[in-house]
């Protein structure tokens, strides 16, 4: 009993043995694939317009550092402003950052403006390349929607590249940029109470920050680190971790030192879903496919059955206006968008000969242009798209105007008016009267002669239900004629 109790024991202790240890290399491979992963700097790039889809890359590149036990992240930064809902996740993500994030504005003639400013502020540390600028960041007004206030630059500002080199106080409007209503004065007052807030969370300076918001003022990159603005500045990512390695910063309330001699930098770029969230929530993008779906359901309504457009047009239209929940939009536009296509609509079930058509085109246009404001960064209405979409309602309208008058010009070709000139076969014939029969019907039939079975007749005359005819002339006869 006890000799084949001992070699299953033996066999039992050898496979224990072996999974403990896979169990230590496979311990051993995650304990150092971790200490990679500490000894990263993640590179994120944020460039072009703050918007759903940047803060989305963002927020998500930022978790996936902190999960991952990243040493630092870098925002490379060159943006003209954007969304204030966009803006304030993007800065929401830093401040409950475990991992420090640092946003260096760069390459060397890239700004920081409006939003820009803002995120800059949210950092924990903050670097400018030589040559870049921040600042403008008061908040413009754009009639409601779904992606809030934006931030912009200000119209009247045409010098806002960072003029104010040195003290700071040069960019300032010596009159008193009051708002026009009380909006616009709540928008104001809360983008100054936010980056003050944010000033005193990282010790930056507060008084000029305001100086941004109400006045639009801008510095440079030198003038940035002279003004508290800014920590210092770096030519690049290099020089950024040389100089970063050992300075103090606010981490969670707390002061933490941060450490970047020896981190490697990692760039992590858009991912797909990133990249269609940014083409869908582009203002133009979003535009064309909410008429494209519309034309698209027309066509399946008009022609039953095919499918596709209304396949196309029904997705088009639901991406449409998932772009139109995250992005800021006026209702005058939409409303103009929506009267046009129903004068559009209208024209191909009441042909007006064009005029329904070109008014329901105007209508499109001007809603194209008044449904995003113009002086958001990156939501300017794109003339290539509206001249699209001002092609295609017009092509539209055309077609519908020209069936329209082709068929008001064509003779009448249904009822008993159909029948006149018609080639008829008889079927009996006694005398001068009989029955013929013409376009799967059997009718009455009287002529002046008589006829015999299956001949070919013309019908000349139509009394009631009953048909006059006459000999059908022969081919010979036609040409005889004719001749």
């Amino acid at each position: 009993m006890l000799s084949h109790t001992r070699p299953r024991m033996r066999r039992l202790w050898r496979i224990g043995s072996a999974l403990v240890f896979c169990l230590g290399l496979v311990g051993l491979a995650l304990h150092a694939q971790n200490d990679d992963r500490v000894g990263q700097a993640v590179v994120l790039e944020l460039k072009g317009a703050v918007s759903p889809a940047s803060a989305d890359y963002l927020i998500r590149g930022i978790e996936t550092a902190a999960a991952n036990g990243a040493g630092l992240v870098i925002v490379q930064m060159d943006t003209p402003g954007g969304l204030v809902t966009s803006t304030r996740e993007i800065n929401s993500a830093i401040l409950n950052s475990s991992v420090p994030v640092a946003t260096f504005v760069a390459p060397s003639g890239a700004r920081a403006a409006s939003a820009g400013t803002f995120i800059l502020y949210a950092s924990h540390l903050a670097v400018m390349a030589p040559g870049t600028s921040v600042g403008a960041a008061t908040p413009v007004s754009l009639g409601g929607g779904g992606g809030g206030l934006p931030f912009g630059d200000d119209p009247t500002d045409e010098n806002d590249t960072g003029s104010d080199e040195g003290s700071g106080d040069e960019g300032n409007n010596d009159t008193d940029s009051a708002p026009a209503d009380a909006g616009m004065a709540k928008a104001m007052n809360d983008a100054i109470a936010q980056i003050r807030s944010l000033a005193e969370i990282h010790g930056r300076n507060a008084d000029w920050g305001e100086r941004a918001v109400r006045d639009a003022a801008t510095l440079t990159a030198s003038a940035a680190v002279e003004e508290n603005v800014a920590d210092f500045t770096a030519r690049n990512l290099t020089e950024l971790l040389d100089r970063a390695h050992g300075r103090t910063v606010q981490l969670d309330g707390d002061d933490f030192v941060l450490d970047t001699e020896e981190l490697s930098l990692v760039s992590i770029a858009p991912d797909w879903r990133t990249q269609l969230l940014s083409i869908i929530a582009n203002p133009n993008v979003s535009l064309l496919l909410m008429v494209l779906g519309f034309y698209g359901i027309v066509f399946e309504l008009l022609n039953p059955g095919a499918l596709v457009p209304g396949t196309i047009g029904g997705i088009s239209l639901i991406l449409g206006m998932f772009a139109l929940s995250i992005l800021p939009f006026n209702i005058a536009g939409l409303a103009l968008i929506g009267l046009g296509l129903l004068l559009v609509l209208a024209e191909a079930f009441s042909p007006s000969f064009g005029i329904l058509g070109i008014g329901g085109t105007v209508a499109i246009v001007a809603g194209g242009v008044f449904l995003f404001d113009s002086e958001v960064p990156g939501f300017e209405p794109s003339i290539p798209a509206l001249a699209a979409v001002a092609v295609a309602s017009l092509a539209f309208s055309a077609i519908v105007a020209r069936l329209g008058y082709v068929s008001h010009r064509r003779k009448v070709t249904t009822g008993v008016h159909d029948l006149l000139n018609t080639t008829a076969r008889v079927q009996d014939w006694h005398g001068t009267k009989g029955h013929v029969f013409v376009h799967g019907e059997r009718w009455n039939a009287r002529a002046h002669q008589t006829f015999t079975k299956d001949d070919d007749v013309i019908i000349t005359k139509i009394e009631g239900l009953t048909l006059h005819v006459a000999p059908k002339p022969s081919a010979t006869q036609s040409q005889t004629g004719n001749a």
